[in-house]
């Protein structure tokens, strides 16, 4: 199955993308910004595709009139794309709960869904036009995306959150509204109006609350909070993706040395987990793969290691270089490749927590290359 993504670089479309990345027999059809200014390239790319999901539009703007004119001006270029090449791909098109709202956005995501019901009547096309709530998840825009990325950005840079009116959010963590959009593809149904639910409805104090404790328990104080459920581990894992790594890691613990040897404190948690050691020889490099929404700690006591991250999809590695003799920690975020080498001439002795025991039948572990 050949799926396109307008939008692909955008917050929902980054996981998208790489969801899609751990799919059998789906191939994904590269899409670039550029596309909408150049006609044919536009072409090419619908007539390679048997889905695309339309993600890409104008969030804000100083003048309502280019906000509304730009998401309109985006459908018909796709439609006019698909009427030249005479194609017919399953449109799944993203609108929003601001359909209800009396706001220019919301306007342009209703006319936009209406524009596309037409070419699907007309042209007998398979469209689905769905219809989201407030998404998080890690790596959207702060003072752009959602409250929860601003709030999390400000908490990890010194920054103080304010919250302007504590309303009441229906929310849905990105990693479910993807696992909504494969089920639309599986499916192959037109639906006019598809509305994805929300998973939490939270007030915005209640958020900050939360973010407040993981600041002060987990990012100052290196230990891990309370997880109480699906929703709090991926706030949890929203919040950590806005630490600064190369700033912050690596962590050192506090090393009480008497004349018996050495006690080193590793992993403070209230959630549970399961802990194991590693032992590995010279030059050997173990990991290369990531998780989407296991918490994981690889601590050095013995040795001397590097550590390097990637983030899935982007070619910046991240490297780390840690000693048993001022032993040290560095937590792996979600969607980063990791993996850790013993690059000392003795046996590396490395300690490794996880939120989770491990399950084959769900492992939630993906193999690549950092």
């Amino acid at each position: 199955m050949r799926i396109g993504i307008t939008g692909q670089h955008g917050f929902i479309g980054t996981h998208l993308f790489n969801y899609l990345g751990l799919k059998e027999n789906v191939a994904r059809i590269n899409f670039e910004k550029n596309f909408f200014q150049h006609e044919q390239l536009l072409r090419n790319f619908v007539k390679q595709c048997d889905v695309i999901i339309h993600l890409a539009a104008m969030n804000r703007h100083s003048d309502p009139e280019i906000l509304y004119q730009t998401n309109i001006n985006l459908v018909q270029q796709l439609i006019n794309a698909m009427k030249a090449e005479k194609v017919t791909p399953h449109i799944i098109f993203s609108s929003s709960t601001q359909e209800e709202r009396d706001n220019i956005y919301g306007k342009s995501k209703k006319e936009g869904r209406k524009l596309f019901i037409n070419w699907a009547e007309k042209h007998n096309a398979t469209f689905t036009g769905m219809v989201i709530p407030n998404v998080f998840g890690p790596f959207g825009n702060p003072y752009y995306n959602s409250v929860i990325a601003t709030f999390s950005h400000q908490l990890t840079h010194n920054e103080k959150p304010k919250i302007d009116i504590d309303t009441s959010l229906k929310l849905i963590y990105v990693g479910e509204l993807v696992e909504e959009i494969w089920k639309i593809i599986q499916q192959k149904k037109s639906a006019n109006t598809c509305n994805i639910h929300h998973t939490i409805e939270t007030k915005v104090s209640e958020i900050l609350s939360l973010l407040e404790t993981y600041k002060t328990q987990y990012f100052e104080n290196n230990f891990f909070s309370c997880i109480r459920n699906r929703y709090e581990l991926n706030l949890f894992n929203t919040f950590r993706s806005y630490i600064d790594y190369e700033k912050h890691y690596p962590v050192f613990f506090k090393k009480n040395t008497d004349n018996r040897g050495a006690f080193v404190e590793a992993v403070k948690t209230l959630i549970g987990g399961q802990f194991s050691y590693s032992t590995t020889h010279a030059g050997i490099t173990r990991g290369d793969h990531f998780h989407t929404r296991k918490i994981e700690r690889f601590a050095v006591i013995q040795g001397k290691a590097q550590i390097k991250l990637r983030r899935i999809g982007t070619n910046e590695v991240l490297c780390f270089n840690l000693d048993g003799e001022n032993p040290s920690f560095v937590d792996m975020p979600v969607w980063y490749s990791h993996n850790i080498t013993n690059v000392g001439s003795k046996e590396l002795l490395t300690l490794f927590w996880i939120n989770e025991f491990f399950d084959p039948s769900d492992p939630d572990t993906y193999f690549e290359k950092v």
